[in-house]
């Protein structure tokens, strides 16, 4: 399955409208970064992926196994530490809350499948990132 996202960088701050090519937000960054903070950061996308994927996966088995729930919320948040090498070791907690009549038993059946969801084991998976295309130059 191929996924395709555009991106238009705007003269101001760090500001890009990303498109899937039915929707559209603004990315940015921080105030601290030069941005004008005025959409959601690179990394705060990568966690909207994944805490979106999460609580999609809940719902999703609930559905499956008939159990009736209510709201599910998550907060993610990540933290990044930069190793000798250069490279970075990335820790992402996560917490879930699942309202509705549910067994411990169940809620952990949730939250387990929830930490197993699709986007997780793609970020967790190997990567290969080919060069990016440079296409013919654009007069502006």
């Amino acid at each position: 399955m191929s996924t395709k996202i555009n991106i238009k960088n705007l003269p101001v701050g760090y500001q890009s409208v990303i498109s899937n090519g039915k929707h559209a937000i603004i990315g940015d960054e921080p105030i601290p970064s030069k941005g004008t903070d005025l959409g959601f950061s690179p990394v705060e996308l990568v966690l909207v992926g994944i805490s979106m994927c999460k609580v999609a996966t809940i719902r999703n088995v609930a559905r499956r196994k008939g159990w009736e729930i209510g709201e599910v919320d998550a907060q993610l948040e990540q933290t990044a530490v930069r190793q000798p090498n250069d490279s970075f070791i990335t820790k992402v907690e996560s917490n879930i809350q699942i309202q509705g009549n549910l067994t411990e038993e169940q809620q952990q059946l949730l939250i387990k499948e929830a930490d197993n969801c699709y986007v997780t084991r793609l970020v967790r998976g190997e990567w290969e990132f080919q060069e990016s295309a440079q296409p013919q130059h654009v007069e502006a």
